[in-house]
C-alpha cells in the first residue's frame, strides 16, 4: 500500500514536470508571438535593419532559456532522483546555457554582418568591405567557439594552459608567414575606413611615379589604370607608405598653367591684357573663375609670365594645355609681341701679343 501511494506521488511529480514544461512552451511561444507581432513590427518603420537583425537573433535562444529554466525548475521537484543528480545536473546545465549563449551571440554575429553587407557594404564605392567582411566574420566565429570551448573545460577543471599556449605559438607562426598579406590586409582596412581615394578616382603616388584612374580596391591590393591603358597592380603596403595626390577630390574642376616667355621692351600690361584676353575667349574656360597672367621672373632671354585659368574637369587636362599654348601663340603673335627663342650673345675681342 504503501508503495503504491509513493507510485502515485511520483506521477504526480512528473505530471507537474509536464505541466511545468507545457506551460514554459505556452509562455515561450507567447513571448515569441509578442515580439512578432509587436517588437518586430516597431523596428520594422525605423530606418536602419540592426534593431531587426538584434531582435532576430535572440528569439531562438531566449525561447531556449526559457524552456532550460522550467526543466531546471522542474526537475527540481522530483523526489525519486538519486542524490548525485544536484552535483550531474548542475553540469548538464551549465553545459546547455553556455550552449545557448553560444548559439546567441553566433546568430548575432551572422545577422549583424548579413545586416552590414545588405544596407551598408551594397552602398560603398569599395568592393573591399565586401571583401573583408567574411573574413571578420569568420575571426569572430573562430574566437568565439575557442572562449567556449575553454569555458566548458575549465568548468569541468580541465587544464587548458597547454591548449592556450599551442594557439598563441600556432597563431605567432602564422602571423610570422604571413607577416606581407596582413599588412597589405591591415592598409586595405585602413584604406577603406581612411578612404584616401574612391573607384573612379585620379590619384598620383608621388614617391613611386605613378598616375591613373582607380578601378579596383582589393583586399590585397589596389588597381590603377594609366592614361596608356596600363593596368599598375599596387599592394596595399605599398600605397599606405607613399605621398598621394587626389586629383578628383574635392571635386572635378582643376587649375592648368602655362609659362610664357616675351621679349624684353615689351609693354607688360599690354602682354597681360593680350594673354587674358585670348584665354577669356576660350571656350573650355571656366570664365567666372580667375583668369591670371603672372609677371614671374626675368629670364636669361625674355620675361616670364605664367598664364593659368580653370577647366571644369581634370581628364581634358593634357589637350586643354595643348589649346591653351596654341591660343596664346597665335593671340601673341597677331599683336605683334615676340616670343623670343633662348639666344646668348658673345663679344669677341682680339689681344695681340706685343712684340
Amino acid at each position: 500500500m504503501i508503495k503504491f501511494d509513493t507510485f502515485i506521488a511520483h506521477l504526480n511529480e512528473l505530471g507537474e514536470v509536464v505541466l511545468i514544461l507545457a506551460g514554459a512552451a505556452i509562455a515561450g511561444w507567447l513571448l515569441l508571438l509578442l515580439i512578432n507581432k509587436g517588437l518586430l513590427r516597431i523596428t520594422r518603420r525605423t530606418r536602419s535593419g540592426l534593431d531587426d537583425a538584434i531582435i532576430k537573433a535572440i528569439r531562438p535562444p531566449l525561447f531556449l532559456s526559457i524552456l532550460l529554466i522550467a526543466l531546471k525548475a522542474a526537475l527540481a521537484r522530483l523526489s525519486f532522483l538519486p542524490d548525485t543528480w544536484n552535483a550531474t545536473s548542475s553540469n548538464v546545465f551549465f553545459v546547455l546555457f553556455l550552449f545557448v549563449a553560444y548559439l546567441f551571440l553566433y546568430r548575432l554575429i551572422q545577422n549583424v554582418a548579413q545586416w552590414y553587407a545588405d544596407e551598408v557594404a551594397i552602398r560603398t564605392e569599395t568592393r573591399l568591405d565586401d571583401q573583408i567582411l567574411p573574413f571578420f566574420r569568420r575571426t569572430l566565429i573562430i574566437l568565439l567557439t575557442i572562449i567556449i570551448v575553454i569555458t566548458g573545460l575549465s568548468r569541468f577543471q580541465i587544464d587548458v594552459s597547454a591548449f592556450i599556449t599551442t594557439l598563441g605559438i600556432g597563431s605567432l607562426a602564422i602571423a610570422l608567414a604571413a607577416q606581407a598579406t596582413l599588412s597589405d590586409t591591415i592598409s586595405g582596412f585602413v584604406i577603406m575606413v581612411d578612404r584616401p581615394f574612391r573607384i573612379g578616382d585620379r590619384i598620383e603616388l608621388l614617391d613611386l611615379d605613378t598616375w591613373g584612374d582607380v578601378v579596383d580596391i582589393g583586399l590585397r591590393s589596389t588597381r590603377i589604370l594609366t592614361r596608356d591603358n596600363r593596368m599598375v597592380i599596387l599592394p596595399n603596403a605599398v600605397i599606405g607608405k607613399s605621398l598621394i595626390v587626389n586629383h578628383s577630390y574635392p571635386d572635378t574642376r582643376y587649375r592648368v598653367q602655362t609659362e610664357v616667355g616675351i621679349a624684353y621692351g615689351t609693354d607688360i600690361e599690354e602682354a597681360r591684357r593680350v594673354m587674358i584676353e585670348a584665354v577669356r575667349a576660350q571656350d573650355w574656360v571656366m570664365k567666372d573663375e580667375r583668369i591670371e597672367a603672372l609677371f614671374l621672373e626675368y629670364g636669361d632671354s625674355a620675361l616670364i609670365f605664367r598664364v593659368r585659368c580653370w577647366i571644369k574637369h581634370y581628364v581634358e587636362t593634357r589637350r586643354i594645355i595643348d589649346k591653351l599654348n596654341t591660343g596664346l601663340y597665335d593671340a601673341l603673335n597677331q599683336a605683334g609681341i615676340e616670343i623670343p627663342f633662348p639666344q646668348r650673345v658673345v663679344h669677341m675681342k682680339d689681344r695681340w701679343p706685343t712684340a
